[in-house]
């Protein structure tokens, strides 16, 4: 997706990614990553989402990356606060307190600039990019964090019904892209097309929302994926 349609989506106010609440599977899971209690959490194209402030409730601190300066700027405003802002090579670095936002390409981001974070946690970023440009995501994601483990929350339903954002992101993709790196695990999938407003009128027939468990793969571990345990 080119830079001009995002900012015209955020521009036109047409935001149906954004949620109005905190997101479950990340209020259900973030516990199961084990963090210490000021972990650095790193959300690529963070938008202004609410599990970021919710983040910073639970005491942990919180970097992002985020395209959109309308985006950043309402994100400091909905928390009441006033941000340090300054320069960096991609665009400008906002700052308050624990959060740090990196207004801008996130391709242009370094693992330098970015600091080391202890977990990632994609909500809407690799959903949101064309199969073309996945790959290259995924790799920049790589090298911006390296090993920490990842919450990643994908889409699943017919394209032939249909065009994304947010596209669907099956398992074997997830595989290609990071398990060389990381073991897999599908921690729960559930058809959302009813229960959420969001995606009531996305024009599918199935919207299945999937949630991940990314940890580093120990040295000689065996690909693939663990899924869900069956519900009792």
């Amino acid at each position: 997706m080119k830079h001009e349609f995002w900012q015209a989506r955020w521009e036109n106010d047409q935001l149906g990614f954004h949620l109005a609440f905190v997101h479950p599977i990340l209020k259900r899971n973030l516990a199961s990553f084990g963090l210490a209690a000021d972990a650095r959490i790193f959300l690529p194209l963070c938008g202004k989402t609410l599990d970021i402030g919710w983040l910073l409730e639970q005491g942990h601190r919180v970097v992002g990356a985020e395209l959109s300066e309308i985006a950043v700027s309402q994100l400091f405003e909905a928390l009441g606060v006033e941000p340090s802002v300054d320069e960096w090579r991609g665009g400008r670095r906002w700052q308050h307190a624990g959060l740090t936002v990196f207004q801008g390409d996130i391709f242009e981001l370094t693992a330098a600039e970015l600091g080391p974070v202890d977990m990632i946690y994609d909500r809407a970023a690799l959903v949101a990019l064309p199969p073309a440009m996945r790959p290259g995501y995924a790799e920049q994601i790589l090298a911006l964090a390296g090993g920490a483990p990842q919450l990643l929350i994908t889409f699943e339903y017919d394209p032939a019904e249909k065009d994304g954002p947010p596209f669907p992101v099956l398992p074997e993709e997830i595989e290609r892209h990071y398990a060389n790196r990381y073991t897999l695990e599908m921690l729960s999938r559930k058809d959302v097309l009813q229960s959420s407003l969001n995606f009531r009128d996305a024009g599918v027939t199935r919207f299945v929302e999937v949630a991940w468990k990314l940890l580093p793969a120990r040295t000689g571990q065996a690909a693939g994926f663990i899924p869900p345990a069956p519900r009792r």
